[in-house]
C-alpha cells in the first residue's frame, strides 16, 4: 500500500490493527514501514519513549513519519493519549535504539530476562470462510463461561468468557468489589488461577472478606482475628487455593498486563478497583482510567483470559470512557432490599437484568430467592408469598385481591385504581415500610370514593379486600354498597359490535399457542417466533411470572393503545338495534349529518391489515425495560413505556392524537404512552401543531429496535396478496391465525400458555396502528376534507362528495390500503368486511 493510499484510510487500518492484529505494510518510494500493533512493540506503551502522534496529525504528516520510521525510529499512534499502534522500520536491523529500550532484552519485576520480538514483513490479512467461523462459534459456544458464582448474573451475561474485559460499575458502598470477590471465590472452586490486583482495598482486606463470605462468618468480627471452629476449617481449605494478591501502592494497568503471563494456567483478573476521582498514590484513577481500560482490554485478547475490573461509579459519561466489552452496572433505591443489576454490551447495548440480595455482613450478594415452578400454567403467587416482613393481612388480601387487574388479565378499574392498588404490592414486595405508610391514606380515600369495580368473582373479591383494608378504628368504612359495581358484558343481552369480544377477554383458547401443523395455509406463529429469535439484539420474549407484578408492567394497559372514539361535535350519533343475518342482536353507529355540512355522503374508510401493517416499523425495546425517570428530552434510540402530561390540542374537526387515552389522566393530569406516541407527538410540535414539546415525568425505556417485527410483516403481505384472491376457507384461516399471533404478544388469562409475555410489545404494535390510523386522516383534514367520524385503528367517515373519497388513501386491498363505502344521510354504518 502506497502512502496516499494509507493516509485515506489511516483509521481503518489503526482499527484493523488495534481490534484484529493486522500489520499492514506501507511504501513511500523506496522507504518501506509497518504499522503495527503494540504486541509487536510493546515499548511504544511507555510513555515519552518515542515520538507520539495523534491520529488526526498523523495523518496529516504521514508522509514524514514513514521516512522517520523507515530511518529506524519508531513513530507511536495515538488516539487521545492511549496508543494504538505503532510505525516500524519494515528491516528490523534498521532500528536504531538505545540498549534500554523494549526492543533490547528488559527485565521483568521477578529480575528473568524476556526479548521483545522483532518486527516481521507483512503476513497478509488474514481471512476466514464463513464455514471456518461458523465452526468456530458452534466450538466456543460450547464451552460455558466462568460463573460469576451468582445465578441470576450468569443468566443475564453469560458468564465471564476468556478475551473479554467486564466493567461492573457501582456507587461505592454499593457492593461492586464484591461481585470481584463472588467471581474470583467461583474460580477458586473450580481450582483455576486467579490474579486479584487490588488498588484501594490491602490483601489482608481481601482474605477476609473471602473467608467472610465463603463461611458465612460475620466480616467485622473477623476483624478481631477470632475464628469459629468452622472459619478455621474454611481457612485451612483456602490456604492451598491458587489465588494471587497483588496490592502494590504503584499498581498500573501496565504492571497488571506485565505480570499476568507469568502466572501460568491463569484464568481470571480481578481489578478492584478503578477509582473515578484522581489520587496520586493510585495510578488506577482520575484521568489514567482510559488508558488503564484500554491495556486491561488488550490483556484480555492477547492472554485470553477473562478480566474482571470494578468501577467506584455509574456515571455513565465515565463508564463509556472505558470501552469495555460487557458493563454490569449495580445501583439501589432508598428502603429497596436487592440491588438491582443491568448488563450491557459493547455493541448491543442492554442485554438483560436480575436483581441481587446483599448480605454485607458476610461481604457478599446472594441470588434472590427464585419461586418454584410448576409444570402446569403460570399462577398468581398465594397471599402468603408476599412478604410478610410489613404490612397487616389486610394489605396482603388487597394486593392478592388487585393482582388480576394490576397484572392486566383482567381489566374493569380506573388507571389512578390500578396505579395505587401496584404501588401497594410494589410495596410489600419491596417491604418498603415508608411506601406502604404513604399508601394507606389514598387507599382510604379511594373506597370511600365509591370504587367501580367490575360485577365478577373478582371484582367482589377486590370489594370486599377494599372494604376489610378500610376497617380500622375510627376510620369511616364505606359500605359494600359504596363500592360500585358496572355489569360484566356477558350479562348485556345486546352488544356493542365494535366489542363484541369485550376488552377483558384476549380472544385465545387452549392450544392458540401451539406452532400451527405442517402445510399450514399460513403458519403465523411460527413466522412471528423465528422472526424475534433471528434478532441479533437477543430478545427476551418471556417476562418471567415473578416480574410482572412490579416494575413498568402493572403500568401498562389496553388503554395505551390510543385508538379514538370520536364523533364530530356537530354531528349527532346514536346507537340503534340491529339484528344480523346470523339472528345475534348487535347495535349500530347512526350518524345525524346537519344540513349546515351542505350535499354529500358519508365515506367510509376501512383500512386493510392495520396491526400487521404495523409491523412493518414499530419500535420496541426487544429487552427489558428498565428505569430511565423522567428525561428533558426524547431519546430516539430508546423506546418503552413514557408518562407525559396530556398536551392541549385545539386543531378544530379532529380527536386528540392520543385518543381515548386522554379520558383517563391521574390526578396529576398525566398518563402513560408507548413510544409510537411520543414520536408522533414530537412530530406534530416539530410541524407547529403542539404548542409544547412532551414533557416526560417518569420512563422505562431499552435500546429500540424498529425491524423486529419486519420478518414477520413481510411473510404476512405475501400471503394476503395470494390469499384474497383465492378468498374462502384459506383467507379466513389466514386471518385467524394472524390475530391469534399477535394477541399471543400479551395473553391476558393466567392459564393461557404463549410463546410470548410482552404487554409492551403488543401495546406498541397496536399504539403504531393507531398513529398511523389517525395521521392518514388529519394529513386528509389539512387537504379540507371534512371528517366526522374517527374510531379504532382502520375506520374513518368523511362527509365527501358521491364516489369522492379523500386523495390521502390509497384504494386497494393491500396492506395499508383501505376500502370504501358511501352511504346516505341518515343510514346506520355497516358492519367492515375484513
Amino acid at each position: 500500500m502506497n502512502v496516499s493510499e494509507a493516509r485515506s484510510d489511516l483509521y481503518g487500518l489503526v482499527k484493523s490493527a488495534e481490534d484484529d492484529g493486522i500489520t499492514t505494510l506501507i511504501h513511500k518510494r523506496d522507504e518501506r514501514v509497518l504499522l503495527a500493533p503494540l504486541d509487536r512493540f510493546p515499548a511504544a506503551r511507555k510513555a515519552g519513549a518515542f515520538p507520539a502522534w495523534t491520529l488526526s496529525a498523523a495523518q496529516k504528516d504521514l508522509g514524514t513519519l514513514i521516512s522517520r520510521a523507515a530511518g529506524g525510529e519508531p513513530q507511536v499512534l495515538r488516539r487521545n493519549s492511549t496508543p494504538v499502534a505503532v510505525l516500524l522500520p519494515a528491516d528490523p536491523d534498521a532500528v536504531a535504539l538505545s540498549p534500554d529500550t523494549a526492543l533490547a532484552p528488559a527485565a521483568t519485576a521477578e529480575g528473568t530476562v524476556t526479548s521483545q520480538p522483532a518486527p516481521t514483513r507483512e503476513r497478509g490479512r488474514r481471512l476466514a470462510t464463513l464455514g471456518d467461523a461458523i465452526g468456530d462459534v458452534l466450538s466456543s459456544a460450547s464451552v460455558r463461561g466462568m460463573s460469576f458464582g451468582l445465578r441470576g448474573l450468569d443468566e443475564a451475561t453469560g458468564g465471564l468468557h476468556p478475551g473479554r474485559l467486564v466493567l461492573v460499575a457501582a456507587q461505592p458502598q454499593v457492593g461492586g468489589s464484591l461481585i470481584g470477590l463472588a467471581a474470583a471465590r467461583a474460580a477458586l472452586a473450580r481450582n483455576a488461577r486467579v490474579l486479584y490486583a487490588a488498588s484501594g482495598p490491602s490483601s489482608t482486606d481481601i482474605t477476609r472478606r473471602i473467608i467472610a463470605a465463603e463461611a458465612g462468618g460475620d466480616y467485622a468480627r473477623l476483624k478481631s482475628g477470632v475464628l469459629t471452629p468452622h472459619e478455621q476449617e474454611v481457612v485451612e481449605r483456602l490456604r492451598h487455593a491458587p489465588l494471587l494478591i497483588d496490592d502494590g501502592s504503584d499498581l498500573t494497568a501496565e504492571a497488571i498486563a506485565d505480570t499476568a503471563p507469568l502466572a501460568d494456567g491463569l484464568a481470571l483478573v480481578v481489578v478492584d478497583r478503578l477509582q473515578r476521582a484522581r489520587n496520586p498514590r493510585l495510578p488506577l484513577s482520575g484521568e489514567h482510567l482510559p488508558q488503564a481500560s484500554q491495556i486491561l482490554r488488550e490483556l484480555a485478547r492477547v492472554q485470553q483470559v477473562s478480566v474482571l475490573a470494578v468501577l467506584d461509579t455509574d456515571d455513565p459519561a465515565i463508564v463509556n470512557l472505558l470501552d469495555a466489552d460487557v458493563i454490569v452496572t449495580l445501583t439501589t433505591a432508598p428502603d429497596q432490599p436487592l440491588t438491582t443489576v443491568t448488563v450491557a454490551e459493547r455493541d448491543l447495548g442492554i442485554i438483560g437484568s436480575t436483581s441481587l440480595l446483599p448480605d454485607l455482613a458476610h461481604a457478599r450478594f446472594l441470588d434472590t430467592p427464585s419461586p418454584a415452578l410448576a409444570s402446569g400454567p403460570a399462577v398468581p403467587p398465594a397471599a402468603d408469598e408476599l412478604s410478610d416482613r410489613v404490612g397487616t393481612a389486610a394489605d396482603r388480601e388487597l394486593a392478592e385481591a388487585a393482582l388480576p387487574f394490576t397484572s392486566g388479565a383482567v381489566k374493569g378499574l380506573p388507571a389512578q385504581a390500578t396505579h395505587l392498588l401496584a404501588a401497594l404490592r410494589t410495596a410489600l414486595d419491596g417491604a418498603q415500610v415508608k411506601d406502604l405508610d404513604e399508601l394507606h391514606a389514598p387507599l382510604a380515600e379511594m373506597a370511600a370514593a365509591g370504587l367501580q369495580v367490575p360485577d365478577t368473582a373478582e371484582g367482589r373479591r377486590l370489594a370486599a379486600a377494599l372494604l376489610a383494608h378500610t376497617a380500622a378504628p375510627g376510620t369511616a368504612v364505606p359500605s359494600l354498597a359504596d363500592v360500585d359495581t358496572v355489569p360484566s358484558p356477558q350479562s348485556v343481552n345486546e352488544t356493542d359490535d365494535v366489542d363484541e369480544t369485550g376488552r377483558d377477554d384476549d380472544g385465545l383458547v387452549p392450544g392458540d399457542e401451539e406452532d400451527e401443523p405442517e402445510g399450514a395455509v399460513f403458519p403465523a406463529l411460527k413466522i412471528l417466533k423465528d422472526a424475534v429469535g433471528r434478532s441479533k439484539m437477543h430478545p427476551i420474549p418471556v417476562i418471567r411470572a415473578e416480574e410482572r407484578d412490579r416494575g413498568p408492567w402493572p403500568l401498562i394497559s389496553e388503554d395505551m393503545d390510543g385508538e379514538p372514539g370520536w364523533v364530530h361535535p356537530d354531528v349527532t350519533s346514536t346507537r340503534i338495534a340491529h339484528v344480523r343475518d346470523n339472528g345475534k342482536r348487535v347495535r349500530r353507529d347512526q350518524l345525524d349529518v346537519p344540513g349546515a355540512f351542505g350535499d354529500g355522503v358519508m365515506c367510509l374508510i376501512d383500512r386493510n391489515g392495520s396491526y400487521p401493517s404495523a409491523c412493518s416499523a414499530v419500535p420496541l425495546a426487544p429487552n427489558k425495560l428498565l428505569h430511565t425517570g423522567a428525561l428533558e428530552v426524547f431519546d430516539k434510540s430508546q423506546a418503552g413505556i413514557y408518562q407525559i402530561s396530556i398536551p392541549e390540542w385545539n386543531v378544530p374537526g379532529m380527536p386528540h392524537p392520543l385518543g381515548r387515552l386522554i379520558d383517563r389522566p391521574d390526578e396529576q393530569g398525566r398518563v402513560w404512552v408507548t413510544t409510537p406516541h411520543i414520536k408522533q407527538l414530537e412530530r406534530l410540535h416539530r410541524d407547529g401543531h403542539l404548542t409544547a414539546p412532551v414533557t416526560i415525568h417518569d420512563s422505562w425505556t431499552g435500546k429500540a429496535n424498529e425491524s423486529l417485527f419486519k420478518p414477520f410483516y413481510a411473510a404476512a403481505r405475501e400471503a394476503r396478496t395470494e390469499l384474497i384472491q383465492a378468498g374462502g376457507e384459506p383467507y379466513k384461516h389466514y386471518k385467524t391465525r394472524l390475530s391469534i399471533a399477535l394477541r399471543l404478544l400479551w395473553p391476558k388469562r393466567q392459564e393461557q400458555r404463549s410463546p410470548f409475555w410482552r404487554p409492551d410489545w403488543r401495546m406498541s404494535m397496536v399504539a403504531e396502528a393507531s398513529v398511523r390510523h389517525w395521521t392518514v386522516a388529519f394529513k386528509a383534514v389539512q387537504e379540507g376534507h371534512t371528517l366526522i367520524a374517527l374510531r379504532n385503528v382502520d375506520a374513518a367517515v368523511f362527509w365527501t362528495p358521491d364516489q369522492t373519497p379523500p386523495a390521502t388513501y390509497r384504494i386497494g386491498t393491500g396492506f395499508g390500503e383501505v376500502k370504501a363505502k358511501f352511504i346516505q344521510r341518515g343510514d346506520f354504518i355497516p358492519e367492515g368486511d375484513d
